[in-house]
């Protein structure tokens, strides 16, 4: 082998073995490794904790909408109705109702009246309110059995409404694009609570309860 070549892998097998322990530049190697692992991390942390506190939200504004209608003899279309949806919005703070780049959106709820078919124990839509109203005479399957009354030979009890508050929110952050998407949602069922003359909460004041 010629002087040459020998030198020159001589001074190429020197290099290498000084690059072996040369530790420059060591540190922001593996702060390039770590950083996205980190920044993953620290975005689900966040996306998992507004899904919880959104989640939470969006129950008790379900719960919010029934209780607070269920509590009247009747409510009023062209004004209670739109507090109890403005109360709602109120609720979700500090997150938005809109559709947002920060948590998704939008909330969309609806207050329905059901009435109980004696004959057949349906829960039948009497009146309807909000961003998903039901049309009137539609059956909601969805009604738990066990809130139904009946009798000790099981037969369903007359003159039985229920409040239907629900409660929608697509959560959406565009940390997270396509990856934190979660559709949350919330139904809650309340009795009405004024039953001195009517078993219903009433529309406009509406006369007799109805049961379409």
């Amino acid at each position: 082998m010629s002087n040459p070549v020998r030198r020159y892998l001589t001074t190429t097998a020197r290099r290498f073995a000084a690059f072996g322990p040369d530790a420059r530049g060591l540190a922001a190697v593996e702060f390039a490794m770590i950083l996205p692992i980190m920044l993953v991390a620290l975005f689900g942390i966040i996306s998992v904790t507004s899904v919880i506190a959104l989640n939470r939200k969006i129950t008790l504004v379900a719960r919010t909408l029934s209780d607070l209608t269920s509590q009247n003899d009747y409510v009023l279309d062209a004004t209670d109705i739109p507090n109890f949806f403005a109360i709602g919005r109120a609720m979700l703070t500090p997150y938005k109702a809109t559709s947002n780049p920060f948590s998704g959106g939008p909330l969309r709820m609806t207050i329905t009246q059901l009435y109980i078919n004696p004959a057949n124990g349906q829960a039948r839509v009497q009146w309807s309110r909000g961003d998903d109203a039901r049309s009137v005479g539609d059956v909601v399957s969805s009604m738990p059995a066990n809130l139904i009354g009946k009798d000790a030979s099981n037969k369903v009890l007359p003159n039985q409404y229920f409040i239907l508050g629900e409660v929608s929110y697509r959560y959406a952050p565009a940390i997270l694009p396509g990856v934190a998407a979660v559709p949350l949602k919330e139904s809650t069922y309340t009795r009405p609570r004024v039953t001195a003359n009517y078993y219903c909460v009433r529309m406009d004041k509406a006369t007799p309860c109805p049961t379409s």
